[in-house]
């Protein structure tokens, strides 16, 4: 019993910090928001959700040599999601430094949505999930922009939901 418990409080640290952004991770606090990006804005939510409570926004970070804006989402001072906005240029090296960070995705694929009197929309989407925390990549391939969205529990379905 008392190996079983030493296991499992020895895997704790590595469950909760499992997606993980310069030392900001999914369960951390505002304090390590504003140790690893120093320019970080922080302030109330602009409308109510029963997901977060608080964001801290960075204009610009640099992770793994890539350039990317950072939005981090709290609740009760506890990070509960963070999403990054990355260049379109930088999709392969960001698959890269992701897979090296998180290992290896639960799913990778590219979407094709036909669209009538419309050119077809390709998505190219990776996802990982570690229980209730889950990380997911999306390009639209013909847009600027990738977005990586890391989240714990409901936070994707709770933080736009009109209150």
């Amino acid at each position: 019993m008392t190996k079983f418990l030493l296991a499992a409080l020895l895997a704790l640290p590595l469950a909760a910090s499992a997606y993980e952004i310069k030392g900001v991770a999914l369960g951390g606090r505002e304090a390590d928001v504003k140790k690893a990006f120093p320019s970080v804005h922080c302030k109330e939510l602009e409308w109510k959700s029963d997901a977060a409570d608080r964001r801290c926004d960075d204009a610009q970070i640099s992770l793994d040599g890539i350039l990317m804006r950072v939005t981090v989402y709290l609740k009760a001072d506890v990070i509960q999601a963070f999403d990054l906005r990355i260049d379109m240029k930088d999709l392969e090296r960001a698959k890269k430094s992701l897979q090296g960070r998180w290992g290896a995705p639960l799913a990778e694929a590219t979407e094709t949505i036909a669209r009538k009197d419309k050119p077809d929309r390709k998505i190219f989407k990776m996802r990982w999930e570690k229980g209730a925390d889950r990380a997911i990549l999306t390009a639209q391939l013909e847009q600027k922009r990738i977005s990586v969205e890391v989240s714990r529990g409901t936070f994707p379905e709770e933080i736009y939901r009109i209150r």
